[in-house]
Order: C-alpha cells, then sequence, then structure tokens
C-alpha cells in the first residue's frame, strides 16, 4: 500500500550554493521509485507517494541518491504525511498571534534527541520562543521587530545537535494544502 510522505532537505540553493533545480531533484526522486512528486518552493521540500511504511529507510534512500547525482551530501529528513497532518490539526500554535514580525516555525529532528532546554524556552530578549517538543518536531515562535539577527537556530543545534531543518509554518501550512486538495 502507498504511503504519502513528505521530505525535507537541508541547506540546498542558499546563496547560490548546493544548487539543486526542482525539476531534476523530481525526476531523480522518480528514478528512485517514488510516485505522484510534487516540490514546494526552491527549499527542498518534496510531496511523494512510496511502496513502503519505513521513513528511515527513505531518508537514507533519498540521501544517498541524491548525493550521488548532485555531487555533495544533502541532509534529509522525511516524515509520514499522517504525522505531519495530525501535527497540524493539534493547532500548535494556538494562543499565539501571526503578524509580519511574529512568524511560526517547525524544526525536524533526524533523531527524537531529549534536551536539556526547559520548554517551554525563551530568549533573554524574548525574539523567540520554543514552545514545544513533540517527538521529532520542535515547534518555536521568532519575533524578528525584536531582532533582526535571531540566534535561534544556534539554540536549537546547542540544545537537540546538527541534524536539523526548519521550516516556516507557512509552508507546512502549504503542504498540507497540497496533499488535502
Amino acid at each position: 500500500m502507498k504511503e504519502k510522505y513528505f521530505a525535507f532537505l537541508r541547506g540546498i540553493n542558499v546563496g547560490g550554493h548546493h544548487k539543486v533545480p526542482m525539476a531534476e531533484l523530481r525526476k531523480e526522486m522518480e528514478k528512485i521509485g517514488f510516485e505522484n512528486i510534487l516540490t514546494l518552493l526552491n527549499s527542498g521540500n518534496i510531496i511523494f507517494d512510496a511502496e513502503t511504511d519505513n521513513a528511515d529507510q527513505i531518508e537514507k534512500l533519498i540521501s544517498e541518491h541524491i548525493e550521488k547525482y548532485f555531487g555533495f551530501p544533502i541532509p534529509t529528513i522525511v516524515r509520514n504525511a499522517r504525522a505531519i497532518q495530525q501535527l497540524f490539526d493539534e493547532n500548535p500554535f494556538n494562543g499565539f498571534e501571526r503578524t509580519k514580525e511574529i512568524r511560526f516555525y517547525i524544526s525536524l529532528l533526524k533523531k527524537d534527541i531529549q534536551s536539556e532546554l526547559k520548554l517551554p524556552w525563551a530568549s533573554a530578549d524574548k525574539s523567540y520562543h520554543v514552545i514545544e517538543k513533540k517527538d521529532k518536531n520542535i515547534l518555536s515562535v521568532l519575533d524578528v521587530s525584536v531582532t533582526k539577527t535571531p540566534k535561534a537556530m544556534e539554540v536549537l543545534e546547542k540544545s537537540f545537535g546538527k541534524n536539523i531543518t526548519t521550516r516556516n509554518w507557512n509552508t507546512i501550512e502549504r503542504m498540507i494544502k497540497k496533499i488535502n486538495g
């Protein structure tokens, strides 16, 4: 039975480095057996169907294949679309107002790492709040009106390691909309 998945690639198409054209990425995903492949934005967000229910196996397959094809390692994190849909349905940012300056983020961990960081946590200037960790997902809120150069990723990498990638919650909303029509 086919399952729908989301893949999130880290560090591609940033500042002219590690260029990965989405059309080529879709072709390479087809070559390794995935179907109904959609990409969203240029930052490596992929929706696809796979015959297996093993996300770790899919992650490894994608990562190894695209590294061979594009010539550089591309950290890849895969989630079952149902798990992201469930998180979305739980409305994790309920109680927070999203504005032009206040943004919601999800950081996806490769492994379910426990941290000493006491949640909820806020930076000293209150610009960055890590509100919750659910399984391998960290939910946070950033107020860019307080600081234009937040140290958000440094906090997460120090607490949870570097096998992590972050997306604006708007991206998740768009991916959910794509799978639900």
